[in-house]
């Protein structure tokens, strides 16, 4: 099938959050009593805002609500980002090349005022036709509801749409969905060889994005 649009991850592909979301949650897991699992950070890679916070509150021990949870660690992220956002080298440029070409989507795990504030920051904004929050599906990542809900709103079949991750979650929520797969892999939280050999294509940097992406569509 004729490669129509590209859809992109957010934390992890364009900007370098994966490690602010880690030292975030982690200093207000201590903070509020509970105590940091070692899995923890791999297992909220992807979720959503509803599903990380109620797993802050029932499995790492925050006695508060997971609403309440929710809203404090998102204030927190919100100022981190307010100061400064760490882009990927090369990320605002490899989005313009690809915007030139095809239709973009955006399906991230991060809440919808973070996702508007970063593409604000990076005059990213208008380069992507649609967003997608995982807090507005029904599941997070790896399921493949953002990506199926991003694909939805481009009007393109998921078959015809490659997905750019860095994640675990994220390359088992894009291939759920039935998407190409372009990986870039995350060098903090590097996903398991058998996800990636399973990808359609992997990128060291991201700037080598754009080539890989027409290699694809020259392969459909």
């Amino acid at each position: 099938m004729e490669l129509e649009a590209v859809v992109f991850d957010l934390d992890g592909v364009l900007i370098e959050t994966e490690q602010v979301w880690d030292e975030v949650r982690e200093r207000y897991v201590a903070e509020r009593g509970g105590r940091w699992g070692p899995r923890a950070t791999t297992d909220m890679m992807g979720m959503s805002s509803p599903e990380w916070s109620r797993y802050i509150a029932e499995e790492l021990g925050v006695a508060l609500d997971p609403a309440v949870v929710g809203r404090e660690v998102l204030a927190r992220m919100a100022a981190r980002l307010a100061e400064a956002v760490p882009v990927v080298d090369g990320a605002v440029e490899v989005v313009r090349t690809v915007a030139g070409r095809w239709p973009l989507g955006l399906a991230s795990s991060s809440n919808r005022p973070l996702i508007d504030l970063v593409l604000d920051r990076l005059g990213l904004a208008g380069s992507f036709r649609v967003t997608v929050s995982s807090e507005e599906v029904a599941r997070g990542k790896p399921a493949p509801d953002v990506y199926l809900a991003a694909a939805d709103r481009l009007g393109v079949a998921p078959a015809a749409c490659a997905a750019v991750e860095d994640s675990g979650n994220g390359l088992r929520s894009a291939t759920a969905a039935g998407m190409r797969v372009v990986a870039v892999p995350n060098r903090r939280f590097p996903p398991a060889p058998e996800l990636l050999a399973a990808a359609d294509a992997i990128v060291a940097d991201l700037p080598e994005l754009p080539a890989t992406l027409a290699r694809l569509a020259a392969e459909a």
